[in-house]
């Protein structure tokens, strides 16, 4: 069974259509949240990084929310496989001890145990990871408005009761309760941060230079689910308030990409075709269909057929923290299984770019 389906919009196909899909083509790579739906990229990351971009040497835009920041960050350090295969293994190694009487942990626990692991994980390396001469890194944070401007135990859901009720009038409206917040690195010798790869005409945005003294707290605010982990506050050169998960504002990061005309494809590795804009708009399913903004895009997803095929017939997911509970074993054998399997999915893209058959680029 194949594993991999290809998607792409109609400049992309064009231009695969007059040159095949070369490393010098990439502008942009954008990175969805999406927990650890997230794991079944990883062959394919570090495929993508560690031997096909390699071979190029253009500037390459990286955009990611949540676990798909943590995923570009990771793209950004030297040893890209391993840093990969290490990514890999201490998410699905991830586990809360909990006393006799706790059912779950709690999200000061999960907080300050995912502050840890970042500390092990970046520890002496950050700028490694801001001053790679090559990716430009855009971590993508939701800034709390109005109720959201604090966390609170009435004002946190009544904040986010009033968002989905907004964000349903109208996406662009979740902008008086959620900003998006891209916090960027510096490219070295540029003296200033990137302009942004994207338009930000479609949602209340602003941009904050990222620095070692900020990118820590920026990308645990990128993966701050609320009523899940604590939101970050007090980042350093960003504007004050209340940092959430940048899944909120940008799940797939359904953005108006501006490729630079040399490099002008934006290669989405994704978990599915649809790229749904915000996390509250996963209940709106005319959201999910394309846009005129996703022109330049080719997504590579597995196959909804072979999905089946895995664990559970289906993508890891954060119900699997309750549908196996305290049972790490047979929650990393699962994950584990499905993870090998993806190696499926970079083995038929490296295939494909040797000889880029178009009769299999669906339309996105």
């Amino acid at each position: 069974m194949s594993a991999l389906r290809l998607y792409a919009g109609p400049k992309a196909r064009r231009h695969i259509e007059e040159h095949g899909l070369r490393p010098q083509d990439v502008g942009i790579i954008p990175a969805a949240a999406g927990g650890p739906k997230g794991l079944i990229l990883g062959p394919l990351d570090r495929f993508l990084f560690g031997h096909w971009l390699p071979q190029s040497g253009q500037p390459v835009h990286l955009v990611g929310a949540s676990i798909g920041a943590w995923r570009m960050a990771t793209a950004c350090l030297g040893d890209t496989v391993l840093a990969f295969e290490r990514l890999e293994r201490d998410y699905i190694a991830q586990h809360y001890e909990l006393p006799p009487g706790q059912k779950r942990p709690t999200a000061d626990q999960i907080s300050e145990r995912f502050a840890d692991n970042l500390r092990l994980f970046y520890g002496g390396r950050v700028d490694e990871v801001l001053n790679n001469p090559r990716y430009r890194l855009h971590i993508v944070t939701s800034r709390g408005r109005l109720l959201l401007r604090q966390e609170g135990h009435l004002r946190t859901p009544l904040g986010y009761m009033g968002a989905f009720a907004t964000n349903a009038l109208h996406r662009k409206a979740l902008g008086a309760w959620l900003e998006r917040v891209v916090f960027s690195s510096v490219p070295p010798g540029s003296g200033g941060v990137s302009p942004l790869p994207f338009s930000i005409l479609d949602y209340r945005t602003r941009q904050v230079p990222m620095f070692a003294d900020n990118f820590m707290d920026a990308l645990q605010a990128s993966c701050s689910i609320p009523f899940m982990l604590r939101p970050v506050r007090g980042i350093s050169g960003a504007p004050p308030g209340t940092y959430w998960d940048g899944g909120l504002t940008d799940y797939h990061l359904h953005l108006r990409y501006q490729p630079p005309a040399d490099s002008p494809i934006v290669l989405y590795p994704h978990f599915q075709k649809a790229v749904v804009p915000g996390w509250l708009d996963k209940a709106w399913r005319g959201r999910h269909r394309s846009s005129p903004a996703l022109d330049s895009m080719l997504v590579v997803a597995p196959d909804p057929a072979w999905i089946q095929s895995l664990p559970n017939s289906k993508l890891p997911d954060r119900a699997d923290f309750t549908r196996y509970g305290q049972d790490l074993p047979a929650r990393m054998k699962a994950w584990n299984g499905a993870t090998s399997a993806a190696q499926q999915l970079a083995d038929e893209f490296a295939a494909w770019l040797e000889q880029p058959d178009l009769s299999r680029v669906e339309p996105l």
